[in-house]
């Protein structure tokens, strides 16, 4: 049993490692295929299986569709289409796996080892550690025969094995809660072919908990997908429905199954893999004319209803042929982003204030929101398309994505800059002077001023607000060179409480200086358009050489 849990352990990380290699190495192109595959289903569901081929994981194809559903860009059918593809990819990888190249094993651990230790970029060392996942794949099902042969003559394992066979709903249960501690059918499957080579569970029961297996499977990603909206969750609850009406099928006719494939195989271990094969591959096949009556199913079981505050409230995908309705959206859910990021500031300031630790543990999920609403907003824009667009409603649609991304980039500062230093003050107990924390608060009060400004410049377009924020950029600028001397004569005068915090402060001082330069380059735009803004803050070198003569 410890010999077969390892083996069990080492498929799970091996299939992990080529799940994380080939999604470093390649996630961005295969997310641009998903996201291409929605003119037919066909192509559809063609690239659901390449993805999951490449992937190694329906789980990994699943949430990245439902991340493009969830964004609306995705119908619930094109969506179903890719999972359905995605299920016999997952099938066709079991295929391969099963065949006796198991002397591979070795060279690709090998091969891997030696390209990710040679590697020197970031691209191909995910490619090794997806070579040398797949080695280790190999290589835990040699030990998993070897692990599962002495159990043909445990007595116990016998009378289990009786126990589900006479009970196939039960056999059913235990495989899908395997599947979904391992989360991977994949892993289960293989597990149950290696019980069915030694002889240790018979043909029909092999194929019961391929069932169970497969149903299992989906679970991971709908517990995955649980904090998502409703668009998100209806492409894995759908899929989990479809693999659960594909069990209720079978599993009444599983005698009638076994029969048909042990006509078409006498090896126990091949009936595995094809019963795997050939449920998904019948079960798609049933289900893809059905994708509109089964996506209509899933709006009713699951309705928009009321938008949430983690997620984008105001980008309609219904206007997006009208431009100017739709980049007024768009301004719409930016300023909420900015909303979010000045909720982000105040909650910095109060836990350096009152060395809170629980208003910092809150920032991080509140910069995840921020970054799910600049994918959103960016896609939102995308899908307008540049060549359709007026010159004016693209200049409008780059200074949204333009403000859209520094306050993306605040919010990473805030995350992991400011959140850090607050918790080290918070963690080493440290205070600063009077006179230092005056001045950090004030700067903090500055800066959430200037964000309130910007935002009001995305609205208005004003050239006199726009204006009037460079200068305020340029005060922060003075302030923060004023606050670094004050700093260091309290430095030299040797106040205990500056000595301890120097660090804090100055790098407090720089993060918000950053956090302004950020806000204010919503202004520069509009200063540019009217003529206001100069090409660099440099004297003219002509003028320079007659002040020295």
């Amino acid at each position: 049993m410890l010999d077969l849990a390892g083996a069990v352990a080492l498929l799970i990380w091996g299939l992990r490692m080529v799940k994380t290699g080939v999604g470093r190495a390649f996630g961005p192109r295969l997310r641009h295929w998903i996201a291409s595959g929605t003119q037919n289903r066909i192509i559809a569901l063609c690239l659901g299986l390449a993805a999951t081929l490449a992937l190694q994981s329906s789980t990994a194809t699943a949430l990245m569709t439902a991340g493009f559903a969830g964004s609306g860009y995705m119908s619930s059918a094109m969506a179903q289409a890719i999972m359905l593809g995605a299920n016999v990819g997952t099938s066709l990888v079991t295929r391969f796996l099963a065949f006796d190249i198991h002397w591979l094993g070795p060279l690709l651990i090998a091969a891997g080892v030696a390209g990710f230790t040679c590697s020197a970029t970031k691209p191909n060392k995910s490619i090794a550690r997806a070579v040398l996942g797949l080695g280790l794949m190999l290589l835990s099902l040699k030990l998993l025969g070897q692990s599962t042969e002495p159990m043909r003559q445990s007595h116990v394992l016998q009378a289990l094995m009786a126990s589900l066979d006479a009970v196939p709903a039960l056999a059913v249960v235990v495989a899908a809660a395997l599947a979904l501690a391992a989360s991977s059918s994949l892993v289960v499957v293989l597990l149950v072919m290696s019980l069915a080579a030694t002889g240790t569970v018979d043909s029909e029961l092999s194929v019961v908990l391929v069932l169970g297996a497969n149903v299992g499977g989906a679970i991971p990603p709908v517990l995955a997908t649980m904090a998502d909206g409703p668009l998100a969750r209806r492409v894995t609850i759908g899929n989990l429905l479809v693999r659960l009406v594909g069990c209720v099928i079978v599993l009444p006719l599983a005698t009638e199954a076994t029969g048909l494939l042990s006509g078409l195989t006498d090896d126990p271990a091949a009936l595995v893999i094809d019963a795997h094969l050939l449920v998904n591959i019948v079960l798609a096949g049933l289900m893809l004319p059905l994708l509109d009556p089964l996506s209509a199913l899933m709006h009713r079981l699951l309705p928009l209803g009321q938008p949430t505050d983690d997620g984008p409230r105001h980008l309609d995908p219904g206007i997006l042929d009208k431009p100017a309705m739709a980049l007024a959206a768009a301004a719409r859910e930016t300023l909420r982003m900015g909303d979010r990021v000045s909720a982000m500031l105040k909650s910095n300031l109060e836990a350096l204030q009152k060395n809170d630790s629980k208003r910092c543990d809150s920032l991080g999920a509140m910069d995840d929101e921020v970054d799910r609403l600049n994918h959103a907003i960016k896609l939102y824009i995308a899908t307008l398309g540049g060549d359709a667009l007026a010159q004016k409603d693209e200049r409008r649609a780059t200074e949204i994505v333009a403000y859209a991304t520094n306050l993306e980039h605040i919010g990473d500062i805030i995350d992991k800059n400011l959140r850090e230093l607050v918790e080290k003050k918070i963690k080493n107990q440290l205070s600063f002077s009077p006179e230092g924390a005056g001045e950090i608060e004030a700067l903090y009060r500055a800066t959430l001023e200037n964000l309130r400004l910007a935002q009001s410049i995305l609205v208005s377009h004003d050239d006199m607000l726009a204006r009037q924020l460079v200068e305020a950029k340029v005060e922060i600028r003075r302030v923060e060179e004023r606050s670094v001397a004050n700093h260091l004569n309290r430095l030299r005068n040797g106040y205990l409480a500056s000595v301890q915090t120097s660090s804090l402060h100055l790098d407090i001082l720089r993060d918000l200086k950053r956090i302004n330069a950020h806000i204010a380059a919503i202004a520069y735009p509009i200063l540019s358009e009217g003529g206001s803004l100069l090409e660099t803050r440099l004297v003219d070198e002509q003028a320079l050489n007659q002040t020295h003569a």
